[in-house]
C-alpha cells in the first residue's frame, strides 16, 4: 500500500513541475512593446510588411522582409522559431491583430497568428502586405499590370523626356491604402537598390543621408535620403549616379495612397 501511495505522489509531483515549467514559459516570453528590432538579434527578422489596418481572418498576406520571417510558437518575438518563411510567401491569416502592441525596426504592429507549410504559429505583420512583392527583373509596369488583377486601383504611369543624347524617362506606381514600410520593401525589390538600407524609421532629424556601406565598382553616389517633419516621414529617397548613369528612386504619400517613382537619366 505504501508502494502505492508513493507512486501516486510522484506523479502529481512531476505533473506540476511540468505545468508550472509550461507557465513560466509563457509569461517570460513576452516582450517590451516598443522594443525596437536593434535590441533583438538579427536572426529574429525575417522578410515582410503589412498594413496597419485590421486584416480579416481567412485573408492572405504576403512576407516582404527581404531575409524572410520567423513563424513563432507564441504571439511575441522571444518565443520559439518554427519556421522561417521566405521572402515572397503567402501565408493564411487565421487570427489578425488589430492593435499595434510593439515597434520594429520602425515599423508598428502586432503578432498575427498565421498558417505556413501545414504549421500554424505567429509572425510580425509589420513585415506582411496584402500586396505580393515583385518578382526578380520584373519591370515596373509589369508588376503594376499583375497587381490590377487583384487591386485595380493600383496605377502605373510613365513619363519620357530629355534629349536625343540624354534620354530620361519616369516610372511611377501607386498604391492605394499602402503605408510607408510597404512602398519602402515594394520600391527595393522594383528598381533594386541595395538591401543594406533599412527601412528608416520616422523618428529622427528632419533632414538624413546614409550613404551605401558596399557601393558598386564605378559608382560614384549611392545613398538613401530621408526627410522628416514632426517625426513623421515626409520622403524617402535613394540616389544612384554613375558614369553612363543617374537614378533616382521617391517614395511619398500622396491623398491617394502611397506612390513610388524612379526617374532615370542617361548620360
Amino acid at each position: 500500500m505504501k508502494k502505492v501511495v508513493l507512486a501516486l505522489a510522484t506523479i502529481v509531483l512531476s505533473a506540476t513541475i511540468i505545468s508550472c515549467k509550461n507557465e513560466s514559459k509563457e509569461v517570460t516570453s513576452e516582450v517590451n512593446p516598443e522594443q525596437d528590432i536593434t535590441q533583438i538579434p538579427s536572426e529574429d527578422i525575417a522578410l515582410a510588411d503589412v498594413n496597419t489596418e485590421t486584416t480579416a481572418a481567412g485573408e492572405y498576406l504576403y512576407v516582404l522582409a527581404s531575409s524572410g520571417l520567423s513563424l513563432r510558437e507564441f504571439g511575441n518575438l522571444q518565443s520559439d522559431k518554427l519556421a522561417k518563411m521566405p521572402y515572397g510567401t503567402k501565408v493564411k491569416v487565421i487570427n489578425a491583430e488589430d492593435k499595434a502592441t510593439m515597434t520594429v525596426g520602425g515599423i508598428k504592429g502586432g503578432m498575427d497568428e498565421v498558417e505556413f507549410n501545414h504549421k500554424q504559429g505567429f509572425a510580425f505583420n509589420g513585415y506582411l502586405s496584402k500586396y505580393f512583392p515583385p518578382e526578380l527583373n520584373i519591370t515596373a509596369k509589369g508588376y503594376a499590370s499583375e497587381l490590377n488583377q487583384y487591386f485595380p486601383d493600383v496605377m502605373y504611369s510613365e513619363e519620357n523626356g530629355g534629349t536625343a543624347s540624354s534620354p530620361e524617362s519616369t516610372q511611377s506606381i501607386l498604391l492605394p491604402q499602402a503605408e510607408w514600410h510597404d512602398a519602402f520593401f515594394i520600391a527595393q525589390g522594383l528598381f533594386d537598390f541595395p538591401k543594406e538600407f533599412d527601412f528608416p524609421n520616422p523618428k529622427g532629424k528632419d533632414e538624413q543621408t546614409v550613404a551605401d556601406s558596399k557601393p558598386k565598382k564605378d559608382v560614384w553616389t549611392s545613398e538613401l535620403e530621408i526627410k522628416r517633419k514632426d517625426n513623421t516621414l515626409e520622403k524617402i529617397s535613394y540616389v544612384y549616379k554613375s558614369k553612363k548613369l543617374d537614378n533616382l528612386v521617391v517614395i511619398e504619400k500622396t491623398d491617394k495612397g502611397m506612390k513610388i517613382s524612379k526617374t532615370e537619366k542617361i548620360k
